[in-house]
């Protein structure tokens, strides 16, 4: 029987290492709602994959702005997070660390630093 346990939770942790749901927000208002489905690239914790950021805000006339980019992330431990994301051609770094979620600031070379919180499922 304990054979059984040890065998399931491996089959879990081996699992949830292969890829990862990502949702999260960005901006001062929380106002980009982030989504994306990584998946483990070889290199240890690290993953990546397409993102979607769709601006909930109410501030569009024609309907929610969508923007698609990619992400590869690293996590460092079990509290904290390390990641580039690609947005319309601009790459954006962020360092995280974990409280209920991944939260820090995303720094991008052509805009204003900006919060990121995300979930990792």
């Amino acid at each position: 029987m304990r054979a059984l346990v040890v065998a399931a939770l491996a089959a879990v942790s081996a699992t949830s290492a292969d890829a990862l749901e990502l949702i999260g927000q960005a901006g001062v208002l929380g106002e980009w709602e982030l989504t994306g489905n990584l998946a483990a690239t070889g290199a240890r914790q690290e993953f990546g994959g397409p993102i979607v950021l769709k601006h909930t805000g109410i501030c569009s006339a024609d309907g929610p702005e969508t923007r698609a980019g990619e992400i590869r992330l690293q996590l460092l431990g079990t509290s904290r997070v390390r990641a580039t994301l690609t947005i319309d051609g601009t790459a954006c770094t962020f360092r995280g660390r974990k409280s209920d979620a991944y939260v820090g600031m995303m720094s991008c070379y052509d805009r204003r630093d900006a919060p990121l919180r995300f979930w990792i499922k």
